[in-house]
C-alpha cells in the first residue's frame, strides 16, 4: 500500500486487530490506518467485537492466524487480555491491564500499556501539565488503573482513585503504594473537593442515557476536567464542565499521543 495510491489490501497484508465491546465507538482505526498507508508498510486495522464471554476464544483464534501481527485493546477488556499474553512489560505489572499486545519473532505474544503515556501527554501538550496537581480520578479498571500510575510518574502531587469495587481499588492502591507511598488515596464514590484535575476513566458518557460520572459543579473554580471517552467527542460530563467554566480536556487526545508508541512497538516503518 502507498500514500497515494487507492488502498490495496492483498494475500501479503499483515493484521492488526482493536478488541471490544462495544467498538462503535474505537478511532484507532481511523487515526492508524492512515500511517499505514505509506510506503514500506502492508498493514491494516480493523476493529473486532468480542464480548466478554466470547474474548478468549476470540482473541486466541486471531493470534493462531499466521498473518495477525498485533492486538489493540480497549474497553472492557483491558484487565482480562493480559492472559492472552506470554510476556508482560513493566507498565502492565504496575497498572494490571494491557491495551497493546505483540508478536514477537519467536511467535510469543507480550503485552504493553500505552494508556498513562498517551494521556500524561496529551494533558502537557494541551497546557495541563500533572507535576504538582490534586487529581481525583474515577475509574480504576483498565484504562483508570494506567493513568493512575502514569500521574503519579509524571509527579502529581496527590491521586485520589474512586472506584466503587473495593477489591479492585485495594488491589491498585497497594501497587501503587509500593512505588508511590503518601500520595494516595481511595474512595468507593466520586469526591471532587480539592481536586485541580478530574478525569473521568469509566464509560459513563459513552451512552447518550448515561448519568455523569462526577457532578462537575462541586469542583473548585479553574480545575480542570477530563474524560477518555473519545465519541462522543463532547461528552455530557465535559459539556457540563464547559458551561460552569473548567477548562475540558478530551478523549482523543490520549489516543493521538499513543500513535507513536504505536508505530515504534508494532515494528511500523517511520513516517515520511
Amino acid at each position: 500500500m502507498t500514500g497515494d495510491a487507492p488502498w490495496s489490501i492483498s494475500g501479503t497484508t499483515r493484521l492488526l486487530a482493536v478488541i471490544g465491546d462495544p467498538v462503535r465507538q474505537v478511532q484507532a482505526p481511523a487515526l492508524l490506518n492512515p500511517l499505514l498507508n505509506r510506503p514500506g508498510t502492508d498493514a491494516v486495522l480493523v476493529p473486532v467485537h468480542a464480548r466478554p464471554d466470547d474474548l478468549p476464544d476470540v482473541v486466541r483464534g486471531l493470534q493462531r492466524a499466521g498473518n495477525v501481527d498485533g492486538l489493540l485493546i480497549t474497553v472492557p477488556h483491558k484487565a482480562a487480555a493480559r492472559a492472552f499474553a506470554d510476556g508482560l512489560s513493566p507498565a502492565v505489572r504496575l497498572s494490571g491491564s494491557t491495551n497493546a499486545l505483540r508478536r514477537e519473532p519467536d511467535g510469543r505474544w507480550y503485552a504493553e500499556n500505552f494508556d498513562g503515556a498517551g494521556f500524561v501527554a496529551g494533558l502537557r501538550a494541551a497546557g495541563h501539565a500533572p507535576e504538582g496537581r490534586r487529581v481525583m480520578l474515577v475509574g480504576g479498571g483498565g484504562a483508570g488503573s494506567a493513568i493512575a500510575a502514569a500521574l503519579l510518574g509524571a509527579g502529581a502531587a496527590r491521586l485520589t482513585v474512586c472506584e466503587p469495587d473495593r477489591q479492585r481499588r485495594e488491589a491498585l492502591l497497594a501497587r501503587l503504594s509500593r512505588v508511590w507511598p503518601g500520595r494516595l488515596a481511595g474512595r468507593g464514590v466520586p469526591d471532587p473537593e480539592g481536586a485541580d484535575l478530574a478525569v473521568n476513566a469509566t464509560p459513563l458518557g459513552l451512552g447518550p442515557g448515561d448519568p455523569l460520572p462526577f457532578a462537575p459543579k462541586t469542583l473548585e473554580p479553574g480545575a480542570v476536567v477530563a474524560d477518555i471517552i473519545m465519541k462522543p467527542r463532547d461528552t455530557a460530563l465535559l459539556k457540563s464542565a464547559a458551561a460552569l467554566g473548567h477548562p475540558v480536556h478530551h478523549g482523543v487526545h490520549m489516543l493521538t499521543r499513543q500513535l507513536d508508541l504505536y508505530r515504534e512497538f508494532f515494528r511500523l516503518a517511520p513516517d515520511r
